[in-house]
């Protein structure tokens, strides 16, 4: 039996992950305001920027899925980013918006690249990214262009504070 994941290294490797998200991120949301102005003069090309943010996202979950020792990894990592274009993609459409759906995916996919110990449940987590998701609608419609900085940040922190929740509901051992 493999020892549960201690919560210090958890929360190392959702910061490493997280802090390797955050510039895919900003590249992506320039790409997508690049391709999506008229103006053409400055800024970055739009497809090298969709390219490197969409680069990134493997590796965030790479990061996730071997620091925190999950068994047969590259096949987590491959199902994390299929999850993340399934929930992503359609969550984007629905929302209106590209930063709602990249919150979406990139929780959806976090939640199958990070380790779950027995104490954790996948419906905690995803009830989680679902908040976050909201969370990041409601800000986009409401603060606007402060949404975009917090953004990066809701999706794996999510899926630690759902774990911390599973944990704590856990009935404690008897010694």
């Amino acid at each position: 039996m493999v020892e549960p994941l201690s919560p210090r290294l958890k929360w190392r490797t959702i910061t490493l992950a997280t802090l390797l998200l955050v510039p895919g991120y900003w590249m992506l949301l320039a790409g997508l305001v690049a391709s999506g102005s008229s103006d053409t003069t400055g800024g970055p090309d739009p497809a090298a920027a969709l390219a490197f943010g969409l680069v990134v996202i493997p590796f965030v979950f790479l990061v996730l899925a071997v620091m925190s020792g999950r068994p047969r990894w590259p096949g987590a990592v491959a199902k994390a980013m299929g999850m993340a274009l399934l929930v992503g993609l359609p969550v984007s459409a629905i929302a209106g918006d590209a930063i709602t759906g990249i919150v979406a995916g990139v929780g959806a996919g976090g939640c199958i690249a990070l380790r779950r110990d027995e104490a954790h449940s996948i419906r905690t987590r995803a009830a989680a990214v679902a908040f976050a998701a909201l969370y990041t609608f409601l800000l986009v419609r409401s603060v606007s262009v402060l949404a975009l900085l917090p953004a990066p940040v809701l999706p794996l922190t999510a899926i630690g504070l759902a774990d911390h929740v599973s944990e704590r509901r856990q009935p404690a051992p008897d010694a």
